[in-house]
């Protein structure tokens, strides 16, 4: 099974990315809690803010990463889902089926057990925190289990976390969706409109582009439409063309591959990990919040991936990837259980309450360490007696 060039760039920065969030997470802990402690906290809500005319924008720094910094991550999960659709795994409907189920249930099942535990209470809004994966903490573990590991388990968990990603973003644009100012939500579709023919009419000079994303970033961010979204769209309008080097989406995504890998993602573990240990371990813990965060992303992520996995296959819907098992599989399901940025993220958007929000980054800390071990250890031990796939190279 070939890989792309565009997807060995892209697995290999993002599971770069994944070692370096975990070493970032470590340092933002060790900072907050060990050295500076409240005072670091304090400088992720410093202001900074310019002025263009009579356009103003006053943004903490945690906000200006969150909102900002992050729609570039979008951008580039953009880009390669748009990639995986024309040219890549989700571009046939026989190599989509699987992942695409898969990623189906792995969103519903963790979504199902945190409201089980939280619906109807202050904090049933948190249930879209298990359904995320953070592709590149996943992608990272599982780079770690060695080369034996399948090229085919490798764009699996790639295309499933991807399609997670694209589920998460409607989710935060259905329904983390505040106060909604249409005036400045039109100006921001008619930008998208009018990228749009562009690309049909085969103008690919991106400066014209990122112009226009920008300026439909401000009024995503204006109209209570989290400002990310405007990334997702952004890349959906960027001329694909054939999708080679010459393309200008692909020219865009291998631009941008060291700048997230590298500086956006460990930029956001450093202003969101930042958590100070000093409540007891069970109020943390047990509360039913922490509880439907740790199910859903340890239980409900394995089993809602392997068991419409497994319907979909008996079905004859799809197939088990060349050359993976079932225990691989399972391996995968697990690490798709790290939620990490994305569950972060989403934390941020559907609570206000400071204490809601700690107490749920430590579920999502403590449920990502676990699956990241267990599934670490599950997808060694499976590749250990089975046969070497080389990947192509070419």
């Amino acid at each position: 099974m070939p890989a792309t060039k565009l997807f060995r760039d892209f697995f290999n920065s993002e599971k770069s990315s994944g070692i370096l969030l975990i070493l970032f997470t470590i340092v933002s802990l060790v900072i907050a809690n060990f050295i500076a402690g409240q005072p670091y906290l304090d400088f992720w809500h410093q202001k900074a803010g310019f002025t263009i005319g009579s356009f103003t924008i006053n943004l903490s720094l945690e906000h200006w990463i969150n909102d900002g910094l992050m729609a570039i991550f979008f951008l580039l999960i953009g880009l390669e889902i748009e990639r995986e659709l024309y040219v890549g795994e989700l571009s046939s409907i026989k190599n989509a089926a699987l992942p695409i189920v898969a990623a189906i249930g792995g969103m519903a099942v963790p979504g199902l057990i945190h409201f089980i535990f939280n619906g109807g209470t202050a904090t049933q809004n948190g249930f879209g925190i298990p359904m995320a994966t953070d592709i590149a903490f996943a992608l990272g573990i599982l780079s770690l289990a060695g080369k034996r590991v399948p090229l085919a388990l490798k764009i699996f968990l790639t295309a499933l976390a991807i399609i997670d990603d694209l589920g998460a973003i409607l989710i935060i644009a259905i329904f983390y969706t505040t106060e909604l100012h249409t005036t400045y939500l039109l100006i921001a579709l008619s930008i998208l409109a009018i990228l749009f023919v562009l690309n049909r009419l085969r103008i690919h000079q991106l400066i014209w582009y990122i112009i226009g994303g920008i300026i439909m970033w401000y009024c995503m961010l204006q109209s209570g439409v989290h400002a990310t979204i405007a990334g997702i769209l952004l890349a959906f309008v960027i001329p694909f063309g054939d999708g080679k080097e010459n393309s200008p989406s692909y020219k865009l995504q291998h631009f941008l591959h060291k700048p997230v890998a590298f500086l956006i993602v460990p930029i956001f573990a450093l202003a969101n990990t930042g958590i100070i240990f000093n409540g007891s371990i069970r109020d943390v813990v047990l509360n039913n919040n922490s509880l439907g965060i740790i199910g859903g992303l340890l239980i409900g992520k394995p089993l809602g991936i392997l068991l419409l996995s497994f319907i979909a296959i008996k079905l004859k819907l799809a197939s088990l990837p060349e050359g993976v098992n079932w225990l691989q599989l399972t391996g995968a399901g697990i690490l798709a259980g790290i939620g990490f940025t994305m569950s972060i993220f989403i934390t941020l958007l559907a609570f206000s309450d400071n204490n809601i929000i700690q107490y749920s980054k430590i579920a999502i800390l403590l449920s990502s360490l676990v699956a990241g071990v267990v599934g670490y250890l599950l997808v060694k031990k499976a590749t250990s007696f089975s046969p070497v796939e080389i990947e192509e190279e070419k």
